[in-house]
Formats: C-alpha cells, sequence, structure tokens
C-alpha cells in the first residue's frame, strides 16, 4: 500500500500570507524576496510546501483576490524575477510552491471586464455574467458575501454585472468555452513555469444554477447556498480542467470549497474522479456561528463534542476514497490558540501544542498557517480603525451603522473574535520595531504582544510551540501509520476531552487532548499498558488517570 502514497500525502504545508510575512524593500508591506530570505526558517521547521496567498496584479480589493492580471506579480510584492528566484531557492532546498488560483472572478480592472463592459456585444460580454434588471430592481435577490446585492448597476451599458463578494469582484461566466479555454491556458503558463500546484480559491461556485433564480433566503447570509455553490455542472468544469491541465503535470490541487460535506467530497476529490486532490472543508469552523442569523459574527466557543463529530465524519467519510486537508485557521480566519484554545499566557504554549498534536495525527495532509507554529494570537483590536478587512468594515456598516441590529460594543467583540485581519497582522520575527516585519509603518499594526511571542525567541527555547511542531513533522515523515492509519473516535460524548485512535498493520497509537483549562480525571489506565511508548507530549510523562490543563500525549500502544 505504501508504494501507492502521493507525495502530497505525506507532505506538510506552509501558508504565507506575503503581505504580512516579510518587508525587505522599506513600504511596511511583505514581498517576495522576504519569503526568500526565510526558505531556511521553513526548511528548518520540516514542512514541504509553501502555498503562497495571491501575489498576482491587482488593485487589492480584497488583499490580492481581485485578479487584473494572472500573469503579472503585483508591484507590492515585486517582479516577476523575484518571484523565479524565489521558486529557484525553494526548488533548491527541496520545497514546493503552490499557487493561490482565483478563478471564479477577477478584478473590475482586468482587461477582459474592461472589454466587457465596452457594450453589449462585444465578444467578452460573456466572460462574466451580464443581466437587464426591472428598473431599478437588480436581476435577482441575492446577496453578495461581502454585504449588500450580488449585481452591480453599470451606466455604460445600463445592466447589471453579477459579483458575488467585492463590487470589484465580477463572476466568470464558466459556461462559456473560450473563458475556460483561457483559464486553462493561463495554469498551464504557471505550471510549465515550474510551480507545484494550485489552491484554488472559491472553486465550488464556478457552476451557477441555470437562470439565476431568486432564493427564498438570501444566498450569501451564509455560503454553501445551492444557487452559487456546487452547480450542475462544476464537475464537468473540474473533469475538464484535470484533463486538459492537471493531470499533465506531477502537481497537488486543494479546492476551497464552501458547503460540502464528506459525500459531496468524495465527488471533489475521490480517488476515482479525476477532479481535485483534496478540498477544504469548512464544517469544522461554522459550529461557533451566531445563533441569531449574524452568520460568522459570534463570540460563541466551539462545542468540542460537536468538533469532534464533524473531524470524525470526514475522517472516516474519506479514507481509502478521498483524502483530508487539515487545518485549524488561515488567512480567512481567526488564529487557532485564540478560538480553539487558550490565548492567555498561563495557557498558550499548553494549549497551542494541544491543537497541534490534534490536528497533525489525523489522516490527510497538515496545512499551517504563518505563525501558528509560534502560537501567536489574534490581535485583540479595541478600535475600527485598525481594521483592514474589506468584509469587517462593510459587517459593521452594515449591522451597526445601517441596520443598527448591534451595539458598537457588542460588533467590535465581534469583529475581536472573528475578523479575518486577527490572522493578517505581520508575522512576528523578533522584539525589533515592528516585530522585524518591517522597519516602516506596517499596512496592518503589528500585534503589541511580538516582545513575549516571536521566532527568535522560539527558536532560542527548546520548549517552544516551534519546536513542538518541528517534532510533529518529523512524526508523520518518519510513521507511515499517521498517513496510512485508520480513525477510530473514542469518548465521542466527552465534553472536554478530544481522545482517538489510529491503527496501522498491528500498530496502535492513542491521541489525547484535554481541551480545557481543567485538571481532569479519565480511566486512561484501561488503555495505557506498561509497555506502552510515549511519542509526544506537551508536559512530559503521563500521570496516572490526570489530564492537567491542555494537556495533549500521543502513546504507542503495540
Amino acid at each position: 500500500m505504501a508504494a501507492t502514497i502521493k507525495w502530497w500525502q505525506q507532505a506538510v504545508v506552509y501558508q504565507v500570507y506575503p503581505r504580512s510575512f516579510q518587508d525587505t524593500n522599506h513600504d511596511g508591506i511583505g514581498d517576495l524576496k522576504g519569503i526568500t530570505a526565510h526558505l531556511d526558517y521553513l526548511k528548518q521547521l520540516g514542512i514541504d510546501v509553501i502555498w503562497l496567498n495571491p501575489i498576482y496584479r491587482s488593485p487589492n480589493d480584497d488583499n490580492g483576490y481581485d485578479i487584473s492580471d494572472y500573469q503579472q506579480i503585483a508591484a507590492d510584492f515585486g517582479t516577476m524575477a523575484d518571484f523565479d528566484e524565489l521558486l529557484q531557492a525553494a526548488h533548491d532546498r527541496g520545497l514546493k510552491i503552490i499557487m493561490d488560483l482565483v478563478v471564479n472572478h477577477t478584478s473590475d480592472e482586468h482587461p477582459w471586464f474592461k472589454r466587457s463592459r465596452q457594450d453589449r456585444t462585444n465578444q467578452y460580454r460573456d466572460f462574466y455574467f451580464w443581466r437587464s434588471g426591472n428598473g431599478k430592481k437588480a436581476p435577482n435577490n441575492w446577496d453578495a458575501a461581502f454585504g449588500g446585492s450580488a449585481w452591480q448597476y453599470d451606466e455604460q451599458t445600463q445592466q447589471y454585472y453579477l459579483h458575488t463578494f467585492s463590487t470589484k469582484q465580477p463572476d466568470l461566466n464558466w459556461e462559456n468555452p473560450t473563458l475556460r479555454e483561457s483559464v486553462y491556458t493561463m495554469m498551464t503558463w504557471w505550471l510549465n513555469k515550474g510551480v507545484d500546484g494550485f489552491r484554488m480559491d472559491v472553486i465550488n461556485q464556478i457552476s451557477k444554477l441555470p437562470g439565476l433564480p431568486d432564493g427564498p433566503l438570501k444566498p450569501h447570509s451564509q455560503f454553501g447556498d445551492a444557487r452559487v455553490t456546487n452547480g450542475p455542472r462544476v464537475h464537468e468544469f473540474l473533469q475538464e480542467m484535470n484533463q486538459e491541465v492537471l493531470s499533465q503535470f506531477d502537481i497537488m490541487t486543494v479546492g476551497e470549497t464552501h458547503g460540502v460535506t464528506p459525500a459531496d467530497a468524495l465527488k471533489y476529490a475521490g480517488a476515482d474522479q479525476h477532479e481535485l486532490d483534496m478540498v477544504f472543508e469548512f464544517q469544522h469552523l461554522r459550529l461557533d456561528n451566531s445563533q441569531h442569523g449574524l452568520g460568522k459574527w459570534s463570540t460563541r466557543k466551539t462545542p468540542l463534542v460537536a468538533l469532534k463529530k464533524v473531524i470524525s465524519d470526514w475522517q472516516v467519510g474519506l479514507e481509502g476514497r478521498a483524502w483530508n486537508s487539515l487545518f485549524w485557521n488561515n488567512h480567512d480566519t481567526p488564529r487557532a490558540v485564540s478560538r480553539f484554545g487558550d490565548d492567555r499566557p498561563a495557557y498558550r504554549v499548553r494549549s497551542a501544542k494541544m491543537l497541534a498534536t490534534c490536528l497533525h495525527l489525523l489522516q490527510g495532509t497538515p496545512y499551517i498557517y504563518q505563525g501558528e507554529e509560534l502560537g501567536m494570537t489574534d490581535a485583540h483590536f479595541t478600535e475600527l480603525a485598525s481594521y483592514r478587512d474589506i468584509e469587517s468594515l462593510n459587517a459593521y456598516r452594515d449591522l451597526v451603522t445601517e441596520r443598527q441590529l448591534l451595539s458598537p460594543a457588542d460588533m467590535m467583540a465581534r469583529l475581536a473574535a472573528r475578523s479575518r485581519d486577527n490572522s493578517r497582522t505581520p508575522m512576528q520575527w523578533d522584539t525589533e520595531v515592528n516585530a522585524g516585519f518591517s522597519d516602516a509603518a506596517p499596512w496592518l499594526t503589528v500585534n503589541p504582544n511580538y516582545r513575549q511571542i516571536n521566532a527568535a525567541a522560539a527558536l532560542a527555547d527548546p520548549d517552544s510551540v516551534w519546536y513542538y511542531y518541528q517534532h510533529l513533522i518529523q512524526l508523520r515523515h518518519q510513521y507511515p501509520l499517521v498517513t496510512l492509519g485508520s480513525f477510530e473516535l473514542l469518548w465521542a460524548d466527552d465534553p472536554q476531552v478530544f481522545l482517538y485512535a489510529r491503527q496501522w498493520e498491528g500498530w496502535t497509537w492513542l491521541v489525547c487532548c484535554n481541551f480545557t483549562a481543567e485538571t481532569l480525571s479519565r480511566p486512561l489506565d484501561q488503555y495505557l499498558t506498561p509497555t506502552a511508548k510515549c511519542l509526544i507530549s506537551n508536559y512530559g510523562e503521563q500521570q496516572p488517570n490526570k489530564l492537567r490543563p491542555y494537556e495533549a500525549w500521543v502513546y504507542q500502544l503495540a
């Protein structure tokens, strides 16, 4: 069975948000040369693949997810020569690089869209969704993900265009075969350049429901609405993409797919489907959503029993048939230790290690978001002026200023808990000015706790979160059980402890994680025989039938 393992199944991916990683040209914005400068840091950590958030030319309405030229580098990040240098330097170190592919939409400043909006009859008109409204009424009742209508009226041609995100992000019409061929040509260009794959942004939105009908609910009150996701031709499009492009290269692909279940994932990433290698699912990130119709804007904590069920459903549902992606956080979510752990100084390190243990011993490909290996925390901004994220600012205007559903203080608490800017604050390298990220004013405020939490301090401390991550990565690379073993959830109804077993060829590993700040008593001796061997722990040897606050350990039983 080991002979059938794909390289990306044993890999660990490190996500770099270029704007916040390292500035080298003194403008307060991270750049490609900054990533190249830290490749040895990443190599030492032990990761295999770097995923770059978008670095393409963009007016930056949505931090690069509004692309105006797919084959040029944004000036903020450098030049194509800088990218070529980064790619070569990574490959020289045995590291692979995957690009963020954003093809559900472009920027309204992309040449395709500029030509599209010139008149109603040009050849690019059908690259996008243009529709006539009814007077001042939009073509349908869809809402955009960032608030407001999903339709924008254009005076020049007196029609509306569809944008399921910002007004500056018009959706591409994948029903048009010329559009699809243009996308495939662009993808092939990057792969011929030597990139090692793609993370595909909202890729399950590329097929809309025919006719774009009204819905009984606002489609983007939460992602996953049937009118804009998992559409009737999405698998046809992805199979065509695979045949025309992906199958021609030894690469990895992962699709961002809101609103999918394990059954859906078998269609997108099933071993015999010829579409994607894996998908990002978000069920585990919705368990703490608002219970009052406000979507992600909540201060609730994730209930552990529900979290365990979602993870178990995916582990069991995909085993032997598809492949899981494993992640606690990314550029669109709060920091893991603040959301699922405990970022108070007394518990931050323990809970960060506990969360890492829980995730990295599951079956799938783990994704580490930059700074996660340091135990970086949410920003805890207290002023609206500190935020830069378009989604956060639009939500404040909608919920506080316009609809007055929340008080300013209540909304600020929800932003502090859920804003995307929590994960986008600059990487904390050392105790120098701006955490060593830049000697100029950063585009987004540095988290003040950088004097305590930074890479220099972590590398100097053998007991740091950083070295714990390095050890977990080594375990994954060393033991086939982590890649190939089956998963079994134990104590499914325990609201405080996540206990599971991994088994492969007669070997059993037991993974135990205390998700609380309490010391717990549990009958663990029934599993831990005298011959059990501790492989990793955030405390050291386990105490008989006790779990200390945020304790985590992995034992090999046989």
